[in-house]
């Protein structure tokens, strides 16, 4: 999947302006240094960053957690602002229901025993 950095930079651009946010205001809230914000804002050096380095960026900028990492790969953002769950995401939290369940039947046989 194609990371789109470019998206990140104008998200990150578009925010610090709508919030009147310095890029050494911006590295101060998300714990980062000054050359990273520089870097992500510019889109200067187009390397792997960690997810937590984003989701440090998308909280200093007041926006959800997972945000610049759903800009990145391209994902919808719903109304909410909120990443759209990913297919693997779904998938886990159908097996936590499942097995959810099947604890629920064996604590209640148990009960009963």
């Amino acid at each position: 999947m194609a990371k789109d950095w470019a998206a990140v930079a104008d998200a990150i651009s578009a925010r610090m302006d709508e919030l009147e946010l310095t890029q050494q205001q911006v590295a101060s809230r998300a714990g980062v240094a000054l050359q990273t914000v520089r870097e992500l804002q510019h889109n200067l050096v187009e390397r792997n960053r960690t997810a937590r380095t984003l989701e440090a960026m998308s909280a200093a900028l007041d926006l959800p957690r997972g945000y610049l990492g759903a800009v990145l790969r391209g994902q919808p953002l719903p109304a909410d602002g909120q990443p759209a769950d990913s297919a693997a995401i779904a998938d886990l939290r159908a097996k936590l229901a499942n097995v959810t369940e099947r604890l629920e039947a064996l604590e209640e046989r148990v009960a009963h025993e």
